[in-house]
């Protein structure tokens, strides 16, 4: 299957972004390593994806930084550094469907904060100052890398 390669659209990160995990398997097979569920016949159990897309994802993913193999071949897959960077992205995601989506069941899934043992979610903050980023409070201006 062709991809639209979105990395070649523009400057632009969110392109870049969706580039390597926009396909709609590849955040749940990153939510499923994250959790543990990282054998191929795991994955494919767990989500009901086919061999075929699941091993075209799996390689994907590898050949992005996303994910590595483990030794032995069929032990399994482990998040990057870099993969582990896109959980938390996939956390701010968790957000969002649990406030506009969970409706009146309630979030599937709770999350507990280990530094203060308490049942929290993420909340985007700034970098420098600490206080709560969000799109309301910041404007947008050209960086080093702007295709102007």
């Amino acid at each position: 299957m062709q991809r639209t390669r979105f990395a070649d659209l523009a400057a632009c990160s969110i392109a870049r972004t969706l580039d390597v995990i926009g396909e709609p398997w590849s955040p749940l097979i990153l939510r499923d390593v994250y959790v543990g569920i990282s054998r191929f016949d795991q994955l494919q159990r767990d989500l009901g994806i086919s061999r075929k897309v699941l091993a075209e994802r799996l390689a994907w993913l590898c050949s992005q930084g996303v994910l590595e193999r483990k030794e032995p071949r069929g032990a399994g897959y482990v998040l990057t550094p870099k993969g582990m960077e896109l959980v938390d992205l996939l956390m701010v995601m968790v957000r969002w469907g649990d406030r506009w989506l969970a409706g009146e069941a309630g979030p599937p899934v709770l999350y507990r904060h280990r530094a203060c043992g308490r049942i929290s979610h993420v909340d985007p903050r700034c970098s420098e100052c600490g206080e709560p980023m969000h799109a309301t409070d910041i404007d947008v201006l050209p960086g080093p890398g702007a295709d102007l």
